[in-house]
């Protein structure tokens, strides 16, 4: 008979004592202790499991659990009679997560991760009261139960883990999930800065400069780079997307998801690996997403189940966002393509504004794209990148749908007077999201510069992101004398092509108004025979049609 799902359920002890489903991940607790690392941090998408990983290491080892042992890990792979069982229940272990470290002002934060540490403190209040505590120790606890000194915050973990070596007699281990969230809101809320100096003092008294602290492992979805929070710290072991360390703990190995389809008598394995398949990390592919496995056991149906969560807001913030370049790559990737990209593992947030390579290495960390064919050449890390499964791709199908939710009319309105030929339409669509959805900053006038131009480009591919089951959309690709800006071919050869132009109206190149830059786009196709291509492709002249695209800040004209 198959085990119960139970969905959203995050503690080990809980999943074992109702019996509930459980995919058998426990031989992480030996090779995590085995490897004898001070300090690790294990980099994981969101919904892979890594807060019920650490509930179940606290289980094994904290004194809380001492006795539990066979109760709770009877029948599993770590539970095999050897010497190492002998540490379940005997180590002192403090585990806390940030969460709830979420707002838009730095104090918000702060005192989120302030009142979970006070929180931590409570649960072990009993445990250090029962030694011999002085007067100025009491005092402590009795304080820091109640509430943590923002001031005083930074020691507050190091000084509970001496208490509670003090009352046990053994040094601590320390888990924290989910350290990188306040770091992730901070650079949303625009106080990084003081974010990230409040988490360096935090971690490099707890973690560090701690002669209490036994072990001690994070979990997050990104590694912040060294410098922003772990400068002062040699001790650290970076688990990545990348490394081939704890590759199969995280998520459901292809052979683990036979075994539950057996257990609930399902077949349709050939579509869970569709929807579902794809992550990769270190040399292991096929790693399937545990969250939506999960609940397609429960449901018997397919769904974008860890698309619907929440996490998407920093990643949609930075496509919407994102320059021309990186939605020509998105259009590539919803289309089935692939990008090759240089990553950074170590990521920079004050860089995602300007950098691509950032924004990608987000992606890679998040499980929205995979790596393939991964090297390494002159200390620069380059890999082939595809959108990792259906179900991420409606995830970006729904991202891309929100671009322009703030408009007046559906955007396909767009496109279906491109399809039509109506620059009169395109025009009146194109001013009325202007003035609903843009920043003057976004479209502003920049004469003879080129990011409006950019803007208004990666704008306009956004809007036919909808076409590319009927047509290709090509974007900046040399054809005659030079490169067009957009190329959109009918995968339907009797159909008509279209070449879209982008212009700024440039004084310096005699364009004082939107007719002149209109002009000036025609001429530029025609000149530079940009039609070459579609010619090659075996379509007729009069099946081509050019639009040039003008602007003026948030004014445009098409025709």
């Amino acid at each position: 008979m198959a085990r119960m799902v139970s969905i959203g359920r995050q503690w080990f002890d809980e999943m074992r004592e109702g019996g509930y489903f459980l995919v058998d991940k426990t031989a992480f607790v030996r090779k995590w202790w085995e490897s004898g690392d001070e300090v690790t941090l294990v980099c994981r998408p969101r919904r892979f499991g890594k807060t019920l990983t650490l509930s179940m290491v606290e289980c094994f080892f904290s004194t809380t659990y001492a006795g539990r042992g066979e109760e709770l890990f009877g029948g599993l792979d770590v539970w095999d009679g050897s010497r190492f069982c002998d540490l379940q229940g005997s180590i002192p272990t403090i585990m806390m997560s940030f969460a709830d470290a979420k707002g838009g002002s730095f104090e918000s934060l702060r005192n989120a991760i302030c009142e979970e540490i006070a929180r931590v403190w409570r649960s072990h209040a009993d445990e250090i009261d029962q030694t011999d505590l002085g007067m100025r120790e009491r005092e402590l606890l009795l304080g820091t139960t109640t509430s943590v000194d923002p001031v005083r915050a930074a020691g507050s973990l190091k000084r509970l883990c001496e208490l509670l070596q003090k009352a046990t007699g053994r040094k601590t281990i320390v888990l924290i999930d989910e350290y990188d969230t306040p770091m992730q809101e901070a650079w949303l809320g625009g106080c990084w800065d003081r974010m990230a100096d409040f988490i360096r003092r935090l971690f490099n008294a707890t973690l560090k400069t701690n002669p209490s602290l036994e072990r001690a492992l994070l979990t997050g979805i990104t590694r912040v780079t060294q410098e922003s929070i772990f400068s002062d710290m040699n001790n650290l072991e970076v688990v990545t997307v990348t490394a081939d360390a704890y590759a199969t703990d995280f998520g459901f190995t292809e052979a683990e998801v036979r075994c539950a389809m057996d257990e609930f008598r399902l077949t349709d394995l050939a579509e869970v690996r569709r929807w579902y398949d794809g992550f990769s990390f270190g040399n292991i592919s096929h790693i399937y997403n545990p969250w939506s496995v999960t609940n397609y056991l429960d449901k018997r149906e397919f769904q974008p189940f860890w698309a619907n969560t929440s996490g998407n807001g920093l990643v949609s913030s930075l496509v919407r966002e994102g320059d021309e370049e990186l939605k020509t790559d998105m259009e590539e990737l919803l289309a089935g393509g692939s990008v090759r990209k240089a990553i950074d593992e170590q990521l920079a947030f004050y860089d995602l504004e300007n950098s691509s390579d950032a924004v990608w290495s987000l992606l890679l960390a998040s499980g929205y794209v995979r790596a393939d064919d991964v090297q390494l050449e002159e200390g620069v890390m380059t890999c082939t990148l595809s959108l990792t499964n259906y179900e991420v791709a409606s995830t970006f199908n729904k991202i891309v749908s929100r671009w322009f939710q703030k408009a007046r009319r559906p955007y396909s309105e767009f496109v279906r007077a491109l399809l039509e030929g109506d620059a009169c339409a395109m025009t009146r669509f194109l001013n009325d999201v202007a003035r609903t959805t843009f920043s003057f900053f976004d479209s502003g006038t920049h004469p003879s510069g080129e990011e409006p131009e950019r803007f208004w480009h990666g704008f306009v591919l956004g809007l036919l992101v909808e076409l590319r089951k009927t047509h290709q959309v090509l974007s900046n690709r040399e054809s005659g004398y030079g490169r067009y800006d957009t190329m959109i071919v009918p995968r339907d050869s009797a159909l008509p092509a279209t070449v879209l132009e982008f212009k700024v109206v440039d004084p310096y190149d005699g364009e004082h108004t939107l007719e002149d830059a209109l002009a000036s786009a025609h001429a530029q196709i025609v000149e530079r025979d940009y039609d070459a291509e579609l010619m090659d492709r075996g379509f007729a002249a009069h099946q081509i049609r050019h639009f040039g695209v003008a602007f003026q800040g948030k004014h445009c004209l098409v025709g």
